[in-house]
Order: C-alpha cells, then sequence, then structure tokens
C-alpha cells in the first residue's frame, strides 16, 4: 500500500520532474516479455494456493520468498520487514537467528538476497538444509528475473511517458521511507538497546564512511566490541 501511494503522490505532483530516456542493454520480442509476466502471476497465485495445504514445507517457504521477492521494490533492505514478519511469528526461524544472518549478510558481498540462503537452510529440517536453501534462493530471485524480463520489451515503449516517470518517482520516494523503516523495525528496535550499542553503531559508521573500512573488518570489531562489553558487565 505505501508504494500505491506512492505512485498516486508521484502522478500527481512530479509530472514536471525531468527525465532522461534510458538506453537498454538490449530488447526482446513482446511475446517474450507476456510470457514471463504470466509465468510470475501464475507462480504468484500458484504458490500461494499450493503453501495452504502445507503450512510448513518447501512449497510455503518458496512462497514466502517468491512473494517477498516479487513485491520489493527499490533495495534488499526492502525486504527485511516483510521477510521477518512471514518467519518469525510462524516459527520458521527465531527472530535472533534472523537478526544474526542479516548481519552476516551485510558483512558479506553480494546483494542482500543472498540472506535467503541463510534463512532457507535455517528453517530447514535435519539433512534438508541445502535443498530448502537452494529453494529459497531461487524464489526469491525469480520474480525479479522474471518483471526484467517484462521490463526489456515495455520499459522503451514507456521511457517517454511523463506519467510513467511521474510514478516511478513517486515510488522511488515512498521506497526511501521504507528503508528507513527496516533501518528502524527490525533492525535498530532489536539491536540498539543501550547507550553503549549506540557509541557502537557510531563508530561502525564513522569507520565505514570516513575511512572506508571493509564492512566484514567492521562487523568482526561490532562482535568484539559487544562481547567485551558483556564480559565487562558480567
Amino acid at each position: 500500500m505505501t508504494l500505491v501511494g506512492g505512485a498516486i503522490v508521484g502522478s500527481i505532483f512530479c509530472r514536471s520532474t525531468p527525465h532522461t530516456a534510458p538506453k537498454l542493454p538490449a530488447r526482446l520480442h513482446t511475446r517474450a516479455a507476456w510470457i514471463a509476466f504470466v509465468l510470475f502471476l501464475i507462480l504468484l497465485v500458484g504458490l500461494s494456493g499450493a503453501a495452504l495445504f502445507a503450512a510448513h514445507g518447501p512449497v510455503a517457504l518458496a512462497n514466502i520468498f517468491y512473494r517477498s521477492g516479487a513485491f520489493v521494490f527499490g533495495g534488499g533492505h526492502v525486504v527485511l520487514p516483510l521477510l521477518q514478519q512471514a518467519l518469525v511469528p510462524e516459527g520458521w526461524v527465531s527472530d535472533h537467528r534472523f537478526l544474526a544472518g542479516y548481519g552476516f549478510a551485510q558483512a558479506m558481498p553480494g546483494p542482500l538476497f543472498t540472506l535467503a540462503a541463510y534463512l532457507g537452510a535455517a528453517s530447514a529440517p535435519p539433512q534438508l538444509s541445502a535443498l530448502w536453501a537452494l529453494v529459497a534462493l531461487i524464489a526469491i530471485f525469480l520474480p525479479g528475473l522474471l518483471l526484467a524480463i517484462t521490463g526489456l520489451s515495455l520499459l522503451g515503449r514507456i521511457a517517454a511517458s511523463k506519467v510513467a516517470n511521474a510514478v516511478l518517482a513517486g515510488i522511488n520516494a515512498a521506497v526511501v521511507g521504507l528503508l528507513a523503516a527496516a533501518l528502524y523495525n527490525p533492525v535498530w528496535v532489536s539491536a540498539v538497546h543501550s547507550f553503549g550499542d549506540i557509541a557502537i553503531v557510531l563508530v561502525a559508521f564513522a569507520l565505514l564512511q570516513l575511512f572506508k573500512t571493509p564492512p566484514i573488518l567492521i562487523a568482526a570489531l561490532c562482535v568484539g566490541a559487544s562481547v567485551a562489553g558483556l564480559i565487562v558487565s558480567s
């Protein structure tokens, strides 16, 4: 609903925003675009229906990650609240394990969507971790791939439309708000509880922005500082 609201507001107030037509790396036939879009919709509806008959099986897991990947716009961090609300309350993973996975994903190179592999493995029964990780990873990336195939054919037609560009401007603005909300909940609410935590956040931010310290080193330093704080307090 937030993105829909941003699209409506953008269509009204962002029509005068200057834009340039993108240069597409390739163009696809309209038929291929429609096939990809229909497949996207079939999987979206079909997985949701099939998941009703197996609440905690691999199909239900695929449905969670496919739906999250389908409705995310603007970056991997927007997917965090969606995944947490779908996985934690239903008992797939604990909130602690969810945030631990997010922390490790932030330290690693590559897109945040790769967190899906960890969450799939963490949700799996014994000896099925690799399979469930693969299911979750494919499911979260597949809708974006199908929509990208659709967009390669249709984007050139709407690039010159002032209305379409105004809608996208509004959606992009709404995404900024969603990213801020995702930073606050679940990240800030679940991880920052004291002035010591705030100090760690500020030092980590300074290391990243001012000194360009590698994220994996920052993550290690933050873990070390947290462990040291627990030892001192005990």
